[in-house]
């Protein structure tokens, strides 16, 4: 078998491996980074937040409502008890009350505006982790389809690996770093066919003396225009 031909074939496997490793790329890519789950999970946590934020504002209006109408009473009770004779004090009383039902109204409807916001975000909380759910339940399906690929490329990447164990070892280690220097420099295609008298790599037309030598067992032949290793089929 000619040097040629022996890195021809390592170059298919090689580019078999080639198709594989950006088939397993790709997938994990998708399972890692996933941006449609990302920004679903990161609207479910945002509304996870202001749900929090809000019930905070709440709970912070409910006791001040609750304090104000203990003004309320204590305020009533002072002028209703009989223990105030004086009127001056009884008419600070009532204007004190009268002020206090005032704040009390005020405090109320912030309330109620906090209860509707808390409402709010309580429905959006659960939008949110309902399209989560979905998102997931779809994805699921694609996920699994996915890791259902991925094992086959991994199957078929000990297959490939092992094709390459035997490809490499006839190949001599000299021109084997000559082979892997120039997959490096040239993408990936180190050796090129010849087809219809040219370089199947850039289409340089080619000499009958080079054709021949390309079929040489005992040295390899480059293309004298992109530098690729030719082989004569």
């Amino acid at each position: 078998m000619s040097a040629a031909l022996g890195l021809y074939r390592l170059q298919s496997v090689d580019r078999q491996i080639d198709q594989v490793e950006t088939g397993l790329a790709r997938i994990r890519e998708i399972l890692d980074n996933d941006a449609e789950l990302k920004q679903a999970s990161g609207l479910l946590e945002a509304a996870r937040r202001n749900l929090h934020h809000t019930h905070q504002e709440f709970r912070v209006a409910e006791a001040e409502t609750v304090d104000q109408r203990s003004k309320i009473e204590k305020a009533e009770s002072d002028l209703y008890s009989g223990r105030v004779q004086n009127p001056k004090e009884l008419q600070d009383l009532q204007l004190e009350v009268a002020s206090l039902k005032k704040r009390l109204a005020v405090l109320e409807e912030n309330e109620l505006a906090s209860m509707i916001t808390v409402e709010a975000h309580e429905n959006a909380l659960k939008e949110a982790s309902s399209e989560l759910e979905k998102l997931q339940a779809r994805l699921g399906t694609e996920h699994q389809m996915l890791l259902t690929e991925q094992a086959r490329f991994q199957n078929e990447m000990i297959r490939l690996t092992e094709e390459r164990e035997a490809s490499v070892k006839p190949i001599e280690s000299a021109l084997l770093r000559q082979y892997e220097n120039l997959r490096r420099q040239k993408k990936g295609v180190a050796v090129a066919g010849i087809a219809e008298n040219s370089c199947d790599a850039c289409g340089v037309l080619l000499t009958q003396s080079l054709q021949q030598n390309a079929k040489s067992n005992v040295q390899l032949t480059f293309c004298p225009s992109c530098g690729r290793i030719l082989y004569m089929g």
